[in-house]
């Protein structure tokens, strides 16, 4: 009888049942003693736990993050201007469901894609949805979705993403139509949901590296009155991490 609850379960994709009920059949001993409302409770509280993983995991895996970062791998102790407090009060994610921005700014190397990617790490284990971009190749995507008729499709999307990281902001110069292109994702998104933006330029660049003021106005104003900010500095980690011995270097 056991045997066939546990196939009907399968059947049902109660995995996280039909396994906490395996348990039990095969350690009597550990829940004898629980009244049949605790083992029940049991059973409900292992599919809910099953559940949230699997969630977790479809989260993580559509983000596509550049980067496997957590909240734990991140160095406070490298001299880049990152203040812990700072990083603790945005990891409870309250900012993404008040739909609040995020701007990451700094030189090369100092470790914004990796904070950026932490961030949305935790965002997936609290259960919302991310992506991560580089804007080129976002705007080449959305470039070939015209060219296919999904480009609509690919605005919903975007808009429907909690949490939406755009990497690289200002690295190359607009064309007119990749600024009518943020200029849709950005209002769709104003007020709705929640925008990463990191950059090498600081912010008051932004402007003269998206080219037309007008279209500047209307993009940055929905990104920052909204926005919490992180400047980084110093010396890139990738250097101080990775120098090589005289031995090592390529002749």
């Amino acid at each position: 009888m056991i045997q066939h609850t546990l196939t009907q379960l399968r059947q049902m994709k109660l995995t996280g049942m039909a396994d906490a009920l395996t348990m039990q059949t095969e350690q009597p001993g550990n829940y004898d003693a629980l009244s049949f409302q605790e083992r029940i409770q049991l059973l409900a509280d292992s599919e809910q736990h099953e559940r949230e993983q699997r969630k977790q995991q479809r989260l993580l895996k559509a983000a596509k993050l550049k980067l496997h970062a957590t909240a734990k791998g991140i160095d406070y102790s490298h001299p880049r201007g990152l203040r812990q407090s700072q990083v603790a009060s945005l990891l409870p994610c309250d900012w993404v469901s008040k739909h609040q921005n995020l701007l990451l700014t700094g030189p090369c190397g100092c470790g914004k894609t990796y904070l950026a990617c932490a961030l949305a790490h935790t965002a997936c284990l609290k259960g919302y949805s991310a992506k991560y971009y580089r804007l080129s190749r976002l705007m080449l995507e959305l470039s070939q979705a015209k060219a296919d008729g999904t480009y609509s499709k690919a605005l919903q999307h975007l808009a429907k993403l909690d949490l939406l990281i755009l990497d690289d902001w200002g690295l190359e110069p607009l064309k007119a139509a990749q600024r009518n292109d943020l200029m849709e994702i950005m209002d769709d998104r104003n007020g709705s949901s929640s925008t990463v933006i990191i950059s090498q330029l600081p912010t008051d660049q932004w402007y003269q590296s998206i080219g037309d003021n007008t279209l500047a106005d209307a993009i940055l104003d929905r990104l920052m009155h909204n926005a919490h900010r992180i400047n980084l500095k110093g010396e890139s980690m990738r250097k101080t991490r990775s120098e090589l011995t005289d031995g090592e270097h390529l002749a």
